[in-house]
């Protein structure tokens, strides 16, 4: 993420999604393995779409300041490989203070995610259920990094509540209940997807491991 002013080849993020930009991108990603599934092509892109945004937007809320990122108010850039390169921002941000991970992601799914979700299904076909989970693991990742907390009982994972509460800070329904879970496996605790991402039917890329929400994959 970087200021607008400062992004090279910066576009409207809405202009890009809603528009040709993002339809036309897509069809390149995709025609780039072959003839495998455009969903699986447009759910893979999202994943690079869903980091880009949603990692340093909650390292920088740990680090007390919200970052503006109103769909309307934002740019991207896309990269020779037609993926997402880089976010542009207004402005640096306001301070904000707090650690709740529930109240960091509500102003995010309303200003920003609500709709990005929708545009992806309507050009790309992809459900937004494979869509909220495809972001839920950045969320995870970046919250749990950076946590300093002292951890607590025999399975410490300080973003459980955003996954664990079905209603978000304002009282909305909260996609992302749900969306990860921890299970003891072989005496290992896993965490877990409940939607795959679909990128096993993409060629040459690897699986996600034990993350992932289908047990016959998770050794691949």
């Amino acid at each position: 993420m970087m200021l607008s002013s400062d992004l090279e080849g910066a576009m409207p993020l809405g202009e890009f999604l809603a528009g040709d930009g993002f339809s036309d991108t897509l069809e390149r990603f995709a025609a780039s393995y072959g003839k495998a599934d455009r969903r699986a092509a447009a759910s893979f892109w999202s994943l690079y779409y869903f980091s880009t945004l949603t990692i340093p937007y909650i390292v920088a809320r740990r680090a007390e300041r919200a970052l503006p990122v109103a769909f309307d108010d934002m740019t991207i850039a896309i990269g020779e490989d037609g993926l997402p390169r880089a976010f542009g921002l207004p402005h640096e941000g306001e301070w904000s203070d707090g650690d709740d991970l529930v109240r960091f992601v509500t102003p995010l799914v309303d200003c920003h995610l609500a709709r990005t979700v929708a545009l992806l299904k309507e050009k790309s076909g992809i459900a937004p259920k494979l869509a909220w989970n495809n972001a839920a693991v950045y969320i995870d990742y970046a919250f749990n990094v950076t946590d300093r907390a002292p951890p607590e009982g025999d399975d410490p994972w300080p973003s459980r509540p955003l996954f664990d509460c079905p209603l978000l800070a304002d009282g909305s329904r909260n996609p992302f209940h749900g969306c990860l879970r921890h299970e003891l496996d072989a005496g290992t605790t896993q965490c877990r997807r409940k939607v795959c991402c679909l990128r096993y039917m993409l060629p040459g890329i690897p699986g996600c491991g034990e993350l992932c929400a289908l047990p016959e994959l998770r050794k691949q």
